[in-house]
């Protein structure tokens, strides 16, 4: 089956969400021989008016599924988007974010290689939205390889393609509501071979609103990362043996 579920995790999107909607409810509804297909949008408890405009957008869109929880960041809210997927009965789940970095227009080419394998990850090697997001992703790749011996050209890119069981095999690496957990998915994924692959993708400025990570912010992720991923990187050893 060819059942495709795209998650969008979205906080204070109310500049982003109707254009991110026009964007992708298309592809969804493009992509949907099963008639199971879903665009699933999960509100991350934004103070804004977002999950308003999504549930008004949903009324029209029998495909849309509004979703909202309380805060819990990024990676929590990508996760439940993921577990979404599959207690759903999705085959695939593709993941992007709300702020409209990346396009739709190149979703097509990672459909294309999802029987050549498993995963499909974004390489946002030109990225535009500042150097110091740039010098952010170099920095966590060095630290992945020398934590996990991995090498790859991007562990966290909201861009990819992969299959929910693959998904599912490596969820229980992680603590529950991880905040980065793209990046151990992307990890796994080349550490313990699968079939996984990266294709260049376009990524934009932020196209509206206001970013809700700063660098302090991202200075105390990096630092809480180094400590999580020691932990996992134990959870990674007793994976390997089972």
């Amino acid at each position: 089956m060819n059942t495709l579920y795209i998650v969008v995790p979205a906080y204070n999107e109310k500049d982003n969400i109707e254009a991110l909607i026009e964007d992708w409810y298309p592809v969804v509804e493009a992509h949907n021989e099963s008639g199971e297909s879903r665009l699933v949008i999960i509100n991350d408890g934004s103070k804004d008016n977002t999950y308003e405009l999504l549930c008004d957008a949903a009324k029209g869109r029998p495909l849309l599924i509004a979703e909202t929880k309380p805060n819990g960041g990024h990676g929590s809210t990508v996760l439940y988007g993921y577990r979404y997927a599959i207690d759903h009965g999705a085959d695939y789940v593709f993941q992007t974010d709300s702020d409209g970095q990346t396009l739709p227009s190149e979703f097509d080419e990672f459909w294309k290689l999802r029987n050549e394998y498993d995963a499909i990850i974004g390489d946002r090697s030109d990225r535009q939205d500042g150097k110091g997001r740039v010098f952010v992703e170099h920095t966590l790749l060095t630290l992945l390889k020398i934590m996990f011996g991995v090498k790859m050209p991007d562990s966290n890119a909201p861009f990819r393609l992969m299959k929910t069981e693959l998904v599912k095999k490596y969820l229980p690496v992680m603590p529950e509501n991880y905040n980065l957990p793209n990046v151990i998915l992307t990890t796994c994924f080349v550490k313990f071979k699968e079939k996984v692959t990266f294709r260049h993708v376009t990524f934009r400025p932020r196209q509206g609103g206001v970013n809700s990570i700063n660098f302090k912010k991202i200075f105390k992720i990096g630092v809480q990362a180094i400590k999580d991923f020691i932990q996992i990187r134990k959870n990674m050893k007793e994976f390997g043996k089972s």
